[in-house]
């Protein structure tokens, strides 16, 4: 039981920094949004207006900073239990998280579903598989090195919780249009 609970407080250190930037850019979003207003060969937007620059930097922004007080945090208090974060780890998973994001509403779009419209698990797992396909293209040793089964488990079962819950604090602060 102990080492399960142990697991879950990693899983939730380790995604840390895929976890904030998808908050820290509904703050932060708005102006020149990424697709520049362009659409596909289908007529519709490459991404929408949801997406902009100040958005997915901001995002990047604030996953990085977690991600450097995280590591100053596991050599000051000796959090050696806790997967072991690096510059390249926070920055990767930062990152991850919003071209995940930035992937999926381009799908959304190709699938004809306007921004805000829910996308059952789409919307929930988007982050964890952009940041880690990207960890796991340029960075697989600290992928391998700090996720381990169990961890992955409580990312798998604690990521839509957290969504949902985060998204409904979104909406209430008047941050997110919709609670999803």
């Amino acid at each position: 039981m102990g080492y399960w609970v142990i697991a879950l407080f990693a899983a939730l250190w380790a995604m840390l920094p895929a976890y904030v930037p998808n908050s820290a850019a509904a703050v932060f979003g708005g102006g020149t949004p990424i697709d520049f207003g362009k659409t596909c060969g289908d007529g519709r937007r490459i991404f929408g207006d949801g997406k902009t620059y100040r958005g997915f930097f901001g995002g990047v922004l604030c996953g990085v900073l977690v991600g450097l007080i995280q590591i100053w945090a596991w050599r000051a208090f000796d959090l050696t239990a806790l997967p072991h974060q690096t510059i390249l780890s926070v920055t990767l998973l930062s990152s991850g998280a919003l071209l995940g994001d930035l992937a999926k509403s381009f799908l959304k779009r190709r699938l004809g579903k306007e921004r805000g419209e829910s996308w059952f698990l789409a919307d929930q797992y988007d982050l964890v598989i952009g940041s880690f396909l990207l960890i796991l293209l340029i960075y697989p040793q600290w992928l391998f090195e700090n996720i381990t089964l169990p961890i992955a488990v409580w990312i798998i079962i604690m990521t839509p919780l957290l969504h949902r819950i985060v998204n409904i604090i979104g909406y209430y602060i008047g941050v997110k249009d919709v609670p999803w």
